[in-house]
């Protein structure tokens, strides 16, 4: 090994986002790309898992929890990736362990790619979730599972229009019969390189000038505090619906390592939760 190569290594040992992962459980040593596998329960989300990663995975817990976890891994285009399957959840609103793992990865963890698995027979309840996701990240990609039942029942699924209003790639698949894994390994492998660019669907301005002006002074004041945070808006809106493990991370700092960036001055000192007038 170089010295190049191994100073390389030590910063990625003591990066940020390997803190989190390893806070998260995830060694992610000698793999080049981290994959987050998302998704509602009974929408072939294992499938997918298993049609990537065949044998070579293993299963645990989640560090103090009682909620098992699975990994895997995979090779496409000369690159290791490790997949981690997240616990099954309808929302990432932090209402149950299995929604604040899930929630936690993706946010702390800040996986190259979230594979978002959803039912083609089901998208309206499924899409709540993604739509979730899509204010955490945009590095995502959605997995239109189940497209063999949605023909079975009848229903014709618009990919293209789809992946437009989404603003994210969409691949149709029907996991269990083998269709669309390689075009799933192909987008997932442009995105983690750098090879795709998104435009995520996310929350706009709502009807309520109080709320839209609270949001746009926790947005600025979030900024100046996390210069380089992807996903400040996001983080507004929880804490304006007292999210107490979102507040925890601004206080203790997780959060400010996600910006990357240097904070100047203490949080407590930079930050004010708004508070919306009662109309």
């Amino acid at each position: 090994m170089s010295i190049d190569t191994m100073s390389t290594a030590s910063a990625c040992a003591t990066c940020p986002v390997n803190r989190h992962m390893a806070r998260l459980g995830v060694n992610i040593d000698n793999w080049d790309y981290v994959i987050a596998l998302a998704g509602n329960p009974n929408t072939g989300k294992s499938t997918v898992f298993n049609s990537l990663t065949g044998l070579r995975q293993h299963t645990g817990n989640w560090p103090g929890k009682t909620v098992a976890r699975a990994e895997g891994g995979y090779e496409y285009d000369n690159k290791r990736y490790k997949l981690v399957d997240l616990p099954g959840t309808y929302s990432l609103l932090a209402a149950s362990v299995d929604e604040e793992i899930a929630r936690d990865f993706i946010l702390f963890g800040q996986p190259d790619v979230t594979a978002i698995v959803v039912d083609a027979t089901r998208l309206e309840r499924n899409l709540n979730l993604a739509l979730q996701v899509l204010e955490i990240t945009d590095k995502a990609v959605i997995c239109l599972n189940l497209m063999d039942e949605a023909r079975r029942h009848g229903l014709a699924v618009d990919d293209r229009r789809l992946a437009r209003d989404l603003g994210v790639p969409v691949v149709p698949m029907s996991a269990r019969q083998g269709e669309g894994i390689a075009e799933l390994l192909s987008t997932i492998n442009d995105m983690a390189q750098g090879r795709v660019a998104t435009k995520p669907h996310r929350i706009g301005k709502t009807h309520n000038a109080a709320f839209d002006g609270a949001v746009e002074m926790l947005v600025a004041q979030i900024e100046a505090a996390y210069p380089g945070l992807p996903n400040a808006r996001w983080v507004a809106l929880r804490l304006l619906d007292g999210d107490d493990q979102i507040e925890r991370a601004i206080r203790d700092g997780s959060l400010g390592d996600l910006s990357k960036g240097d904070r100047t001055q203490a949080v407590s000192e930079r930050l004010m939760v708004a508070e919306i007038p009662a109309r």
